[in-house]
């Protein structure tokens, strides 16, 4: 069996270009997983749903399924990027 793969990328960000949408709560779309994948440096996932918090860092991704409520938070100098998926992605 072959890992999924995602059908859309997400430019790389860091911790001045993150889009203030990611910032605040959000959510994917029905039949969309988000694989937040951290290049460098570490990054906070915020769930609404259930409450609960992550750390993100490299090879420590963070997967969002379809309509979680979510956003993240650079912890200090950071490069992440999302990919997205139409099944749940390895992670």
């Amino acid at each position: 069996m072959t890992a999924p793969t995602p059908y859309r990328s997400a430019p790389v960000f860091d911790e001045t270009s993150i889009p203030a949408a990611l910032r605040g709560f959000h959510q994917t779309k029905a039949g969309v997983w988000g694989l937040i994948r951290v290049i460098e440096g570490e990054l906070n996932l915020t769930y609404a749903e259930p409450a609960s918090e992550k750390i993100l860092s490299p090879g420590n991704p963070g997967v969002v399924e379809p309509e979680q409520t979510h956003f993240v938070t650079p912890l200090g100098k950071v490069r992440m990027q999302v990919d997205f998926y139409d099944q749940p992605p390895d992670g």
